[in-house]
């Protein structure tokens, strides 16, 4: 996939210093970053780690307590001016659900002055021709937030902010999404991509920061964190005795296995000493069905970064 090349230009989101409070909670402690123009990046972390907070600032929602942020280098709070040039899918879908798919960009479009042929369009690229014109309290989940997305890209922004986009949505309306936001990346536009899936992100984004109890604990490529962070890994798959299953879970610390069904996965790094003799008491708990080693995936390294593991 063809990536954006950082160039040393103005960017097109500025975060400097940033600090949120609410009460006696930080949910943002001083974070610094930059967005260029042409990039997808990928703002990662759990629940609660700040993610939606730094949306709502980067959308002007809300003030910051101190530091500041820009927006294709204008200040973001109470500028309405700004939303000519940005749209912003937030993670609920916020549409009108008595009226069509239609009437809702209709709607929307009308205040931009947007055409009949643009809203086609998206319809289209989004897949939802066919339900245009059925009410939207009829749409599933993917459908409504397909159908957000429409709306927030209907003045064609040059900055698109997505905050978990496809989030409990099924392949099929992930997929679409997906392409789309690589469609807009090779058209020039720059997207703030917050999510905690890190195949997403890894599949996605030019860059990433990891973003954990309010502080960027790294930011870089993809790549480059998976080469200074990451630990290859023995990943061992095996069928065990029913005999064995509570002695091995006790062996095996629980970051390191997984189920599905009755096959049991455990992620041994590489380097772990006595790595042999480990895997020879695997052996003697259940059949080995498959071994090999692979490199660490984003999330592994966002977890061995930050000490927490994502969903």
């Amino acid at each position: 996939m063809q990536r954006a090349v950082i160039a040393m230009t103005q960017p097109a989101i500025a975060v400097e210093n940033l600090v949120k409070q609410y009460g006696q909670t930080l949910a943002l402690q001083g974070i610094s970053f930059q967005v260029y123009p042409g990039e997808v990046f990928g703002y990662l972390g759990p629940n609660g780690a700040g993610k939606t907070t730094t949306i709502r600032l980067l959308a002007g929602l809300s003030s910051p307590t101190s530091g500041a942020c820009w927006v294709l280098g204008q200040p973001t709070f109470k500028n309405p001016a700004l939303y000519r040039h940005l749209g912003i899918v937030f993670e609920e879908s916020h549409l009108y659900e008595r009226l069509t798919g239609m009437e809702n960009l209709r709607f929307f479009g009308a205040l931009h002055g947007v055409p009949t042929a643009r809203i086609q369009e998206l319809l289209e690229t989004y897949d939802l021709v066919k339900a245009a014109k059925r009410p939207v309290r009829t749409y599933s989940k993917g459908m409504k937030r397909r159908l957000f997305i429409c709306r927030a890209l209907l003045h064609d922004p040059e900055v698109l902010i997505m905050d978990e986009p496809t989030s409990g949505l099924d392949p099929t309306s992930a997929a679409v999404i997906h392409a789309a936001i690589d469609h807009y990346r090779k058209q020039g536009k720059t997207i703030f991509l917050s999510t905690h899936d890190m195949s997403e992100a890894e599949a996605l984004c030019d860059r990433v920061a990891f973003l954990s109890k309010g502080r960027i604990a790294a930011l870089d490529q993809p790549k480059a964190l998976m080469r200074r962070y990451g630990q290859p890994v023995v990943v061992i798959q095996l069928k065990p005795a029913a005999e064995a299953v509570d002695t091995l879970e006790k062996a095996v610390s629980s970051d390191q296995v997984s189920w599905e069904d009755e096959l049991l996965t455990v992620r041994l790094p590489l380097d772990e000493p006595g790595l042999g003799a480990k895997i020879d008491q695997l052996r003697d708990w259940g059949q080995i069905i498959s071994i090999h080693t692979q490199e660490a995936s984003l999330g592994e390294v966002f977890r061995q970064v930050t000490g927490t593991k994502l969903p």
